[in-house]
């Protein structure tokens, strides 16, 4: 069903929010990863230099696109947003060069893809800190195989179920192949080894693998030389006792810290939404700020209490537990044809709790 003008302007804008109440900035790349017009698997291909320029791989005709970084650029204007440029280098070995987004490379639109936006109140201090993140070259990435055994594009080698391999544009290289069988792995599990051995390795790699049931990769350790993790181990073994006493200081300071952000949460939840019920905000509160959950508030817009993140956690609490959402996706119905078709639902319970505020896509 194609969206009307109007329709693709409001849902531009409430993706372009979504993502800087979540992530702390918003970009156009990240824009048309959150209106999946672009897909993270496409993404991860042409940082790995998989393929020429981004743009072939953006979905949509060229009106849709050009009404959607209008609207965008307005969006920015609007808000007074502070624009940070960000590098796009590549994730694989070769890190000199910076990707091509567009298939002509001209330096206009170039910049516009690599310019990131964050909030008109931000301070110098986190502007720095952004900076330097948007800047800093992204580390080399191994994958543990999974399912059936790949092959190595170089000495054709048989790569099995649990061995690493490394991914060069495009190619699935073995250890040996791509220089990297000198390092050792070092499971995740224990932050202060991990951090130690990596500052101590001059080499290092994080090693993930894909998770089929979440449907995402996940970390599962990195790659270091062997004498970075003996040294990371003598240092770890000479402050064990401190570090755990901080750890469980830190336990408790963490619990109390969680308990605060819950009921402060909740409290704003009932001022925004007075008819939600308090049970029901309470439930809304625990579930989003849930650390380690990677829920909206767990962002750095939820811990600050934004409004946008409040609301977005209600609006997926809604979804989930007052409309039949999950019930369409268990009988095979698409995400976006469920999310489309509970609309209605959504805005029910909304003009309940808070008014006649009427919700688009999210």
């Amino acid at each position: 069903m194609k969206l009307k003008e109007g329709q693709l302007k409001q849902r531009v804008i409430e993706a372009a929010v979504c993502v800087l109440s979540v992530k702390g900035y918003v970009s156009p790349i990240e824009l048309l990863k959150q209106m999946r017009l672009l897909s993270d698997a496409d993404v991860r291909l042409w940082e790995k230099g998989a393929c020429d320029c981004l743009e072939s791989r953006i979905q949509g005709g060229p009106r849709k696109l050009a009404i959607t970084f209008e609207t965008f650029e307005a969006w920015v204007r609007d808000e007074s947003l502070v624009a940070v440029m960000a590098a796009l280098r590549s994730s694989g070995r070769d890190q000199s060069y910076e990707l091509r987004v567009t298939k002509d490379a001209d330096p206009e639109r170039e910049a516009f893809f690599r310019t990131c936006y964050a909030p008109a109140d931000i301070t110098p201090r986190k502007l720095d800190a952004l900076t330097k993140k948007l800047n800093k070259p992204p580390e080399l990435v191994v994958f543990m195989k999974v399912g059936a055994k790949a092959t190595c594009e170089d000495c054709g080698d048989d790569i099995a179920c649990g061995e690493f391999l490394f991914r060069e544009k495009a190619k699935s290289l073995c250890m040996r192949c791509a220089d990297l069988d000198h390092l050792e792995f070092l499971p995740s599990g224990d932050a202060a080894m991990s951090r130690r051995a990596k500052k101590h390795s001059p080499l290092s790699a994080v090693v993930v693998q894909f998770n089929r049931s979440r449907k995402r990769y996940e970390r599962r350790g990195i790659l270091v030389v062997a004498r970075a993790i003996e040294q990371a181990e003598l240092e770890c073994l000479s402050d064990a006792d401190r570090r755990e006493v901080q750890r469980k200081r830190g336990a408790v300071q963490r619990e109390r810290e969680d308990e605060r952000l819950i009921v402060e949460m909740a409290a704003l939840i009932c001022e925004q939404f007075p008819g939600c019920p308090q049970e029901e905000a309470r439930q809304i509160a625990s579930h989003t700020a849930r650390r380690g959950s990677g829920r909206v508030g767990r962002s750095a817009a939820g811990r600050q209490l934004q409004n946008e993140a409040i609301r977005l956690a209600v609006i997926a609490y809604i979804r989930h537990e007052h409309t039949r959402y999950d019930g369409l996706l268990m009988s095979g119905v698409a995400r976006e044809d469920a999310r489309r078709a509970i609309w209605p639902e959504i805005d029910a319970v909304l003009k309940r709790w808070e008014g006649a505020l009427t919700v688009r896509e999210y």
